[in-house]
């Protein structure tokens, strides 16, 4: 199926070498595809992030990458080097748990340095490289306390120092910070950021959380059933969805389903039943009359009026059936004749600034949108 968007999304930097490549990779559990043939390239010092709901395969393709799991195909090749049937501990690969498996008889120093002295190292490069870490953490002070002294944003910079310390090639975080409440994950969000940028470390993380993925990661993976659905920047996920899926998973949405009746190259007109008028685009998709689609137009897009607005298309009248006040916006809930509900974001100073009272439950109001802020999706 043809797919479009309000305008073409920038393109993708293609002159850097892949330092990962995932190549068809499949994943099997009996008749059941866990992973179904991933193709997927990582750039050097990126840190990307595989975003999906529960039980989507993201955590088996990360298991996959750090060996946990063997493939039931595909290759994975790291810096030029075929990994895919590697035993892990032969992989430059390191993996950070949401549970941080720290040891609890260990002090924090001992945690870092425990996969330094299984590699042998010599005792003075062992210390040197602790205290690297510790430094890099911001935890040198805290050397010498156990796991259960430490905050639970403390024990995630332990675990990530541990992973870092054998300096991977490639570091795996998976839910890396499913185990803090949601005020110390935003604030740890950055820091991670930040820590991961310093040392250069290429990085993959697994998350179901879109606003950790939004906020960290320089790409972002969005995958459903196995399969591997677009992958891009986090402002062209968001703002040029490539399917259905996509468009409600990352952020608000409310879509309308339609189909084509003009499709010329300055625009497109959708009849859709739900809104009750045509919906216009600003942009041509080369596409059949009466062909089926979806148009999304985000809640921030969508305006919210008292007096009806001054175009027929991307309008209509409504009543207003829930407001969620969050203090500087609100989230309105407006039912149209048709029953369906669309959602309009609005600060809270647009009616003061207007001089009108803001509507209520049961008033009556007009949403409408301008024609180059929708998607129009196929799929």
């Amino acid at each position: 199926m043809m797919e479009a968007a309000v305008k073409p999304a920038p393109a993708a930097t293609t002159s850097e070498r892949p330092y990962l490549q995932i190549a068809g990779l499949v994943k099997k559990f009996g008749d059941n595809f866990a992973v179904d043939h991933v193709d997927l390239t990582i750039r050097q010092h990126e840190i990307f992030a595989l975003l999906g709901s529960s039980g989507c395969g993201k955590s088996t393709l990360l298991r996959m990458l750090a060996g946990m799991e063997r493939p039931t195909s595909g290759k994975v090749i790291l810096d030029g080097q075929d990994i895919t049937m590697l035993a892990p501990y032969d992989r430059p690969i390191n993996m950070m748990f949401q549970s941080y498996a720290l040891f609890p008889h260990m002090s924090v120093e001992e945690n870092i340095a425990f996969g330094l002295v299984e590699d042998k190292l010599p005792k003075g490069e062992i210390n040197a490289r602790v205290m690297e870490m510790l430094d890099l953490v911001q935890l040198r002070k805290y050397a010498k306390r156990k796991p259960y002294q430490l905050s639970g944003g403390q024990q995630q910079r332990v675990a990530l120092a541990r992973s870092l310390a054998k300096r991977p090639k490639l570091l795996l975080l998976d839910e890396p910070l499913g185990a803090l409440d949601k005020k110390l994950r935003q604030q740890t969000q950055l820091e991670l950021v930040n820590t991961l940028e310093k040392v250069g470390v290429t990085c993959i993380m697994v998350t179901h959380d879109q606003e950790e993925a939004m906020t960290m990661a320089t790409r972002i993976g969005i995958m459903s059933d196995g399969h591997l659905l677009q992958v891009g920047s986090p402002s062209e996920i968001y703002e040029y969805p490539n399917c259905r899926f996509t468009a409600e998973f990352i952020g608000e949405t409310n879509l309308f389903p339609g189909q084509v009746v003009v499709d010329e190259p300055d625009r497109v007109e959708i009849e859709s039943a739900q809104l009750g008028s045509r919906i216009l685009i600003d942009h041509g998709i080369t596409g059949p009359k009466g062909m089926e689609v979806w148009t999304s137009i985000r809640p921030e897009d969508v305006r919210l009026d008292r007096r009806p607005p001054a175009n027929s298309h991307n309008a209509a009248q409504g009543k207003v059936e829930d407001i969620a006040y969050l203090g500087s916006f609100s989230i309105y809930h407006i039912k149209l004749a048709s029953g369906k509900v669309v959602k309009s974001t609005v600060p809270s100073s647009r009616w003061y600034e207007a001089g009108e009272e803001p509507p209520t439950w049961g008033d009556p109001v007009f949403v409408s949108w301008r024609s180059d802020l929708p998607v129009v999706l196929t799929r």
